[in-house]
């Protein structure tokens, strides 16, 4: 594959300080099936505090934790000016437990170190074929993109300003395509935005 260089821009510089991280749930179907889920009518929306951003991923926080691997984008003067992997950590027998009582989610989603990210390419558009992919000790466990999102990112920011606004600088993540599971100690992620055969930005952990 062909590394496509641009500017960067990191969170871990602090040259992006988002006030808030936008979170798009059950966005691709196949996922939605693999938890058990039901489509939902309309879009799910939900947030995770700028004290969420970690520079390291954790497999447990008071109990194991979940990778979720998305396309993030960075909003920025009224539009998606770049985009960069996150992975979304979900405390997921706890979140059942909330769904099971028809409770928010935050206390699975919104802790401290919930979600990691690359650093940020600018880009000018999003391509259709724009996919995230995950590897877990140089396997691939996820991989999916725009063309499966059963919300597109331009209707995702479309849908989010309807009742919310963006500050220059936040991050929206977009939902995970299938492949979800559980973070252990010592294992490698690789996550990659790809375009076709070319990588956009990609990232490596080491789970702590």
């Amino acid at each position: 594959m062909k590394v496509i260089r641009m500017k960067n821009i990191s969170l871990e510089n602090e040259s992006i300080v988002p006030s808030k991280i936008v979170c798009i749930g059950r966005n691709y179907v196949e996922h939605i099936a693999e938890l058990g889920n039901e489509i939902p009518d309309e879009m799910v929306i939900f947030l995770k505090p700028n004290s969420a951003i970690s520079t390291t991923l954790t497999a447990c926080h008071q109990e194991p934790l979940h990778y979720e691997a998305e396309i993030c984008f960075v909003y920025q003067q009224g539009r998606f000016s770049a985009v960069g992997v996150g992975l979304d950590l979900t405390k997921r027998a706890l979140q059942s437990q909330l769904k099971a009582k028809k409770l928010p989610w935050e206390r699975a989603k919104a802790f401290d170190g919930s979600a990691v990210f690359s650093e940020f390419i600018a880009i000018e558009n999003i391509a259709s074929t724009m996919c995230v992919q995950l590897k877990i000790n140089n396997q691939i466990i996820q991989q999916g993109g725009v063309e499966l999102m059963m919300y597109k990112p331009d209707e995702i920011l479309a849908e989010i300003q309807t009742f919310m606004t963006l500050q220059d600088g936040d991050v929206v993540m977009t939902g995970t395509p299938k492949g979800v599971g559980v973070i252990h100690k010592g294992d490698m992620f690789e996550a990659s935005i790809l375009i076709e055969d070319n990588i956009l930005v990609s990232k490596k952990w080491l789970a702590h």
